[in-house]
């Protein structure tokens, strides 16, 4: 897909990739279940034809030159129906979006979101969102270095209905 000033090069995931992708997938989401970030995985790689509403639908990896090339950060990417803020349908939706600590602030996680809204175009998708906790201050710093405008913050709540 596409190649980055440090070497990196940002391409869709392969199904070698993906113990590689659970171990980052667990770095973003450390309070979910592993087993349950692990079946994602799989069930991403069993079922290859992607649809809207899929999540993710298509995942990119940003991957690091070398004999032994290592995948330092992924974004995961759908398309929705909706999103906060956005008045298009569908709307290309980054997912999951996570680079290794040591390359942080380098340009990667802006090379893979790139990507992604090169993705979503192609796809005929107008806009582009994606959301963070409120309290991830940082993730919000990076959204809006990279040209995504706050639209809403929100609480969400549930309830079990057993």
């Amino acid at each position: 897909m596409a190649d980055h000033p440090t070497g990196i090069r940002v391409r869709h995931i392969q199904p070698g990739d993906r113990e590689r992708w659970l171990a980052l997938r667990c770095q973003l989401w450390p309070d979910e279940s592993a087993d349950q970030l692990a079946e994602e995985t799989v069930r991403f790689f069993a079922q290859p034809e992607r649809r809207g509403g899929m999540m993710p639908e298509a995942v990119l990896v940003a991957v690091q030159p070398g004999d032994a090339p290592d995948i330092a950060g992924f974004a995961e990417l759908s398309r929705r129906l909706y999103a906060e803020g956005c008045a298009t349908s569908p709307v290309g939706f980054l997912e999951g979006w996570f680079v290794v600590s040591s390359l942080r602030g380098r340009g990667v996680g802006g090379a893979l979101v790139r990507a992604g809204e090169e993705w979503a175009r192609t796809l005929g998708c107008k806009e582009f969102a994606s959301d963070t906790v409120v309290e991830n201050t940082g993730s919000a710093a990076a959204h809006r270095a990279l040209g995504f405008e706050e639209v809403e913050v929100i609480r969400c709540f549930r309830k079990d209905l057993d």
